[in-house]
């Protein structure tokens, strides 16, 4: 028998439709918060112990107001449970353990339930929109966004996002922006939070991701992956430096992001506030990266040091201000898109320092080997710098010297591991006196010197010492206001690899019994096989080969009879 739909129960389905639509959630939830809202009302009229449900019919808007008890052997509360004998009255096979429901008379909304009723509704609402906003931007963080300006609050600027709102803070604007409500403006998702207060959407225009999705925008060889972009510095409002390189030799990198008449650059920096961009190729190799990103100061000369990622630049005399840039700005862009620190001076700079060290050298070697100033000046010109360096490479590279015979090599050498000794002998007291233990001192590879420098840094024995990481001895980076600042290590000025530091390491935890030299061999055999694994799958990228089971076509071969039976 059909049954019609009542006016009060379309009216339910009907505005629990309308609020779905308009804040763009399931139906289903605003339903739930009614039925909630109902629940709430019918427990303060039959009493909060009682366990109430409520039931609303999707399709025909029916409410049911349940109460559910459970039948129990022995009833302790009346409100939510019945005894066996009385539940069987009304149904014969009921059980310890089962649910009774009974349906009761629908409430009466009086002006207080009216109102919890909504606010219910409505905080249920609230938190399912709320939810609905961060699952739709939580992965769409690196993208790039259009919205309308919709407030500006003490420098900050609220977007309409259309299905939310997103904030843009005053220090993720450009210098000198200024926006007014209605403005149709393009920013970058730079992070999506969950908070009490709803998602916290937070937009950029500052970060060189930004310029990065621009540039991608502008360019179809970014966007299809023919052109990367490999690094972004920039100085928002000011200048900006982009490195990039093509996966095409026929394509040029630099050209193709410049375009015709500069139009594709262009776009990017009217949206940019007129930023000055530097388009720079990218290069695997650092030094030629970083004169690249000098641009447009010509370096005459480079110094790299790998091990603390700095490097030594020369320019001619007349292009350091060039080369260093308003207030420092071209160099310090230039760091911050290599990843190194970068040190400018100029020639005559350069030769002023080499002739001091050059000085120093000399004095170091007449002081430590008692020689003249003339034979010191010999062996600082040959390359010596240190006296360690004298007293043990081969006598062949001291007789090659002119002047110098297998005679005075010896004599020479034997002064400087004298001093050597005496040095030594000198850094060991000063060892034993700071409590620096034995047992650290009898591992291979540390020398009197490196004992000092441990004593100094409260590291006295092997137990200490197998305690430290790579990071200790040799020194770290930590990015400080978007530039890599380096921490010092422990051995800095010793000339000890990383590699060879956690080699030191590794071998102290070995003798403190940490862990044996069987599985000490076992985890570098597994890290050489892992990076052997992926410097091959790193080469089959660069260099995929055919499948072997590919056939060779010969463009002469008669096409195929289209007649015949195929092999299946």
């Amino acid at each position: 028998m059909a049954t019609g739909i009542s006016a009060n129960k379309l009216e339910l389905l009907q505005i629990a439709d309308a609020v779905a639509r308009e804040k763009g959630i399931e139906v289903e939830i605003v339903l739930s918060a009614m039925s909630d809202a109902i629940e709430k009302a019918a427990k303060a009229r039959y009493g909060q112990e009682n366990d109430i449900r409520v039931a609303i019919d999707p399709k025909t808007g029916e409410t049911k107001l349940l109460r559910a008890v459970q039948v129990v052997d022995l009833v302790e509360n009346d409100d939510t449970q019945i005894s066996l004998p009385v539940a069987q009255r009304d149904n014969p096979e009921a059980k310890i353990g089962d649910e009774v429901i009974d349906e009761l008379p629908p409430v009466e909304f009086g002006r207080i339930a009216t109102q919890a009723a909504k606010q219910v509704i409505v905080q249920r609402v609230r938190e399912a929109e709320r939810e609905r906003q961060f699952e739709e931007f939580k992965d769409r963080v690196g993208e790039i966004i259009n919205g309308l300006v919709k407030r500006v609050e003490y420098g900050n600027v609220v977007m309409d996002l259309g299905r939310g709102e997103a904030v843009v803070r005053r220090d993720n604007l450009i210098p000198r922006e200024v926006f007014r409500p209605g403005d149709r403006i393009r920013a970058y998702i730079q992070n999506v939070r969950r908070e009490q207060r709803g998602p916290q959407i937070i937009l950029s225009r500052t970060d060189p991701a930004f310029m990065s999705k621009l540039f991608m925008q502008e360019v179809p060889e970014i966007y299809d992956g023919v052109i990367e972009v490999r690094a972004v510095a920039r100085d928002a409002g000011s200048r900006a430096k982009i490195g990039v390189i093509s996966n095409d030799p026929g394509i040029d990198p630099v050209g193709a992001c410049v375009g015709m008449r500069g139009s594709r650059v262009q776009a990017v920096v009217n949206e940019l506030q007129g930023e000055k961009v530097d388009i720079i190729p990218w290069s695997p190799d650092p030094a030629a990266f970083i004169v690249n990103a000098l641009a447009p100061a010509e370096v005459t000369k480079v110094v790299l040091d790998e091990d603390v990622q700095r490097i030594e630049v020369v320019v001619p005399d007349e292009q350091l201000s060039l080369a260093i840039g308003r207030r420092g700005q071209n160099v310090r862009l230039a760091s911050q898109l290599t990843g190194w620190d970068i040190d400018i001076m100029t020639e005559a700079q350069e030769s002023e320092r080499r002739q001091a060290e050059f000085a120093e050298r000399t004095a170091l070697f007449m002081g430590a080997l008692d020689v003249d100033e003339m034979i010191a000046q010999l062996l600082a010109s040959e390359g010596f710098s240190t006296v360690e360096e004298v007293a043990y490479v081969p006598a062949e590279e001291i007789t090659y010297i002119e002047g110098f015979d297998e005679e005075t090599a010896e004599e020479i050498q034997n002064r400087a591991r004298d001093h050597l000794d005496r040095e030594n002998a000198k850094l060991d007291t000063q060892r034993t006196e700071m409590g620096v233990g034995d047992d650290l001192a009898a591992m291979e590879g540390m020398t009197p010197a490196m004992l000092v420098r441990f004593g100094e840094n409260d590291i006295k024995s092997l137990e200490d010492f197998a305690g430290c990481v790579t990071d200790d001895l040799t020194g770290w980076f930590e990015t400080v206001e978007r530039r890599r600042v380096r921490q010092e290590g422990i051995l800095d000025g010793f000339d000890v690899s990383p590699e060879e530091a956690e080699g030191l390491i590794m071998s102290a935890r070995v003798l403190a019994g940490w862990i044996t030299q069987e599985e000490l061999d076992q985890q570098r055999a597994e890290e050489a096989a892992r990076v052997e694994a992926e410097l091959a799958a790193q080469q089959e990228a660069e260099n995929p080969t055919p499948a072997a089971d590919a056939e060779l076509i010969d463009p002469f071969a008669p096409a195929p009879d289209a007649s015949a039976p195929s092999a299946e």
